[in-house]
């Protein structure tokens, strides 16, 4: 087996590791400065800011329910490498309307260039996955997933600090800035030719993403697989968009302690990611995966136990200094970063079994179908996030679906594993 990161020293998979990175880190740059700009600058209102996190992670993720079955079958019917270049030229154009949102502190135009931000990613998404098995032997397939993975979520962490941190009108020069960067590092990825000659696209999205969807799912190992995925990327949407208002509403604290929440869950991917790879010797297995989803709920239910008993907001913000000497602040990071490690070791072997145990003519496709159920997963659970907070349920007791979720996401990979190990 390929130590994981020797791969890094590969031309077949460092140009790829490095236009996932900066994409990655451009995503959440951008999302970063717009949520602190609009929770902290725009809006003044507890409903409003839960209910404008909730949509704007809404409409990222529309774009992969709309436009995943598209984007696999072009994936797979095309030069991948070639694609990419295309996309990261898309998102040049994409950023420079960004930015201009950022500067005129325009709330429609920043939605807008992040619901276009959601359609860049939606095509790029079945590729940095199903190209791993075409670069990589069969026993990087797991490393270089897991790779991927830890580098999304440092680069998560990358940009979510300088979108914390950064003026908008800093932020809107360096979404620019990385853009370009992204679009040349694009141009290295090594040819990765279709298998197959297929000529005809199905343009219908309805029909094709039904097509695609069902042709997958009615496959058990891959129905698995998917769901459980699903479970986890619905979780995540409910955290992600619950930091910034818990962070302020709950913990009565400034962004800069939103953004080390964010920070720390990055970190915490990150380090299961790799982690998960030594623990299964490169396998590709789901047999931790149940364990890692009861760990992640432990640690949302100990979370929402220290947050549901915090005392209730009073005074000024406090920032980050200040929140460390509070009573259970470390009690919190810990959890945060618990919740993050199971994460990372739960869902790194599942997207390595998508890959593997298909023909790689088929491997986009499957990813994109994985990408459109994960993403109908998280517009439910954006849809009752906004629903609960509408009707009164507090960012805190919102933790709960979290925890409530591990129960399915661990019964569903108990059953991949004993089907498939």
């Amino acid at each position: 087996m390929t130590p994981s990161f020797r791969l890094l020293a590969k031309r077949r998979f460092l140009p790829l590791f490095v236009t996932q990175f900066l994409g990655a880190f451009n995503d959440n740059l951008f999302r970063t400065a717009m949520i602190m700009l609009v929770i902290y600058r725009i809006y003044n209102d507890p409903t409003q800011e839960a209910a404008f996190s909730a949509v704007a992670g809404g409409l990222f993720i529309l774009p992969f329910f709309l436009f995943s079955a598209l984007a696999g079958q072009l994936a797979d019917c095309h030069d991948k490498a070639s694609i990419i270049r295309l996309v990261k030229t898309a998102e040049i154009a994409i950023m420079t309307a960004g930015a201009a949102g950022l500067v005129l502190q325009n709330v429609p135009l920043l939605l807008l260039a992040l619901l276009a931000m959601g359609g860049h990613s939606t095509f790029f998404g079945p590729i940095k996955y199903a190209i791993l098995p075409q670069h990589l032997d069969d026993d990087q397939v797991l490393p270089g997933t897991g790779l991927v993975e830890a580098g999304t979520y440092i680069a998560i962490l990358a940009g979510t600090i300088a979108g914390g941190i950064l003026t908008a009108e800093h932020a809107a020069i360096g979404v620019l800035g990385v853009a370009g960067l992204g679009w040349l590092a694009g141009r290295q990825v090594p040819p990765a030719a279709p298998f197959t000659q297929e000529a005809g696209v199905d343009f219908h999205i309805i029909r094709s993403s039904i097509r695609l969807v069902s042709d997958t799912m009615h496959i058990k190992r891959l129905f698995l697989a998917i769901l459980a995925i699903s479970f986890f990327w619905a979780q995540g949407a409910i955290l992600a968009a619950q930091f910034p208002p818990l962070v302020k509403n709950v913990l009565n604290s400034d962004q800069s302690v939103a953004t080390l929440f964010l920070a720390v869950f990055s970190v915490g991917v990150a380090i299961g990611s790799v982690a998960i790879n030594r623990i299964l010797g490169g396998a590709v297995s789901a047999r931790c995966s149940p364990v890692a989803a009861i760990a992640m709920g432990a640690f949302v239910c100990d979370m929402w136990w220290v947050a549901h008993s915090w005392p209730e907001p009073s005074g000024a913000l406090h920032d980050l200094s200040a929140f460390l000497t509070l009573r259970n602040s470390t009690r919190v990071i810990v959890d945060l970063l618990g919740i993050a490690i199971a994460g990372g070791m739960f869902v790194v072997p599942l997207y390595a079994f998508l890959t593997t145990t298909v023909a790689k003519a088929q491997t986009a496709r499957t990813v994109a179908a994985n990408n459109i159920v994960n993403s109908g997963a998280m517009v439910v659970a954006t849809l009752l996030l906004a629903a609960f907070v509408h009707f009164g349920v507090s960012v805190a007791e919102t933790l709960l679906m979290v925890a409530f979720a591990s129960i399915g996401a661990c019964y569903l990979a108990w059953r991949l594993h004993k089907a498939c190990d």
